[in-house]
């Protein structure tokens, strides 16, 4: 799965540059605020597996109005690092790596 360059950001983490990407537009379920946030990171130059971070906060354009912090460039940086370190590597085509955050998520009713 490659991530869309358009609406990417460009990061760099301990001296490798990264590019990740939240979706503008909530999914449905995102949108209800039933499921979390999740941005996507992919090594800048090499095409390989993406990771996926699923994120403890509703979408920030969630439909209900429910409180989200954004997703900060510290965050994310901070997932990219927490990957590494439980074996995503990002310039070796496969599947996509999911990093799970969500443990403190509450889903809407």
């Amino acid at each position: 799965m490659a991530l869309v360059r358009k609406g990417s950001r460009r990061i760099v983490v301990d001296g490798t540059a990264y590019r990740w990407r939240l979706r503008g537009r909530p999914t449905y379920v995102q949108g209800l605020a039933w499921s979390p946030c999740t941005f996507a990171v992919e090594h800048d130059d090499t095409r390989g597996a993406t990771l996926v971070v699923t994120t403890d906060q509703p979408h920030p354009s969630n439909w209900i109005g429910r409180a989200a912090e954004p997703v900060q460039p510290s965050r994310v940086a901070a997932a990219i690092r927490l990957a590494l370190r439980e074996g995503w590597i990002p310039t070796v085509p496969g599947s996509a790596f999911h990093l799970d955050q969500s443990a403190s998520y509450t889903p809407s009713l």
